[in-house]
């Protein structure tokens, strides 16, 4: 059964301020989903912010009153593609694949009006959980399927998508079925032939997991780019990375300057650079996926 903590007034009466208000450190709320303890932790230094953790892992940042506020270092680069799928302003069509607090189809929506969203979501007791209390802008253009991510991209119309975002995880990981040729070519199917596919990939030393998704979307999409922190690139230690996908050639230098100007500045990799850094990984199919590697504990210390 789900069970839930919120803070209580003084006298002992339950507090009914409105979702996404203010709270301090012990008005946490705390609830059982689908995939494990979800925690939504109340941001001291923004008034309305939260973070998501599930099972202890940091999931997502959400300030309600400025959306276009990306609190994690992989949703920044995300929203580097996002702003650069299309001109500035322009509404896109986007599908999420992972859905968490919806942060990134909250950009879409505060930077793009006017986009038409889809949000594949799994965790259906996790999506309450976040339209309760941390709802949505009913102007927003944001449909949320309740399904597996591969099932909920197979109903997406072929070339309808400007932009798939891949950002799931399941225990901290990424499930096999999301990790092949197979899945990556569906995402082609959805994509208009200028879209842009981009995946929160996570890894650590030896990088093998990283170095096989790339070669894997090398066989579906002519062109690529890798955006990390340099240090994740060296096999220093466990982290994201973004990868994007495309049938056209990439804004790399513009993402570039994007990346390198972050306050955790990353290194984006393209071309011939990329390439030597695959080092001759074998592409995954579906007969050959694993799950993406389980993060040490330290990560979340």
């Amino acid at each position: 059964m789900a069970r839930s903590r919120k803070k209580r007034s003084d006298d002992g009466r339950a507090d009914d301020r409105r979702p996404g208000d203010r709270r301090a450190a012990a008005e946490a709320v705390v609830e059982a989903v689908d995939g494990g303890l979800a925690e939504l932790i109340p941001d001291r230094d923004r008034a309305r912010a939260w973070t998501l953790l599930i099972d202890g892992a940091p999931q997502s940042h959400v300030d309600l009153d400025d959306p276009a506020h990306l609190g994690f270092e992989y949703q920044r680069r995300l929203g580097h593609v996002i702003d650069l799928v299309a001109p500035p302003g322009r509404p896109v069509h986007a599908v999420h694949l992972g859905g968490g607090a919806l942060t990134l189809a909250r950009y879409v929506a505060a930077t793009r009006p006017r986009s038409t969203q889809q949000v594949v979501e799994r965790d259906a007791a996790l999506v309450q959980l976040v339209r309760r209390e941390l709802p949505l802008d009913p102007n927003a253009r944001i449909r949320v399927r309740s399904t597996d991510a591969r099932e909920g991209l197979a109903k997406v119309p072929d070339g309808w998508a400007d932009l798939v975002v891949a950002d799931v995880f399941s225990g901290a990981r990424t499930p096999a079925h999301l990790t092949s040729a197979e899945f990556l070519t569906d995402v082609r199917r959805v994509l208009r032939p200028e879209g842009l596919y981009a995946a929160n990939l996570a890894d650590g030393p030896p990088l093998a997991h990283l170095r096989g998704q790339i070669a894997t979307a090398a066989g579906v999409f002519p062109e690529l780019a890798l955006v990390a922190d340099p240090t994740v690139l060296r096999g220093k230690r466990f982290g994201n990375a973004v990868l994007v996908g495309s049938a056209q050639p990439l804004p790399v230098a513009e993402l570039t300057r994007r990346a390198a100007s972050d306050p955790h500045p990353a290194r984006v990799e393209h071309g011939r650079a990329l390439t030597d850094f695959t080092g001759g990984a074998v592409p995954v199919t579906d007969a050959t996926a694993v799950a993406s590697p389980a993060p040490p504990p330290s990560v979340f210390r």
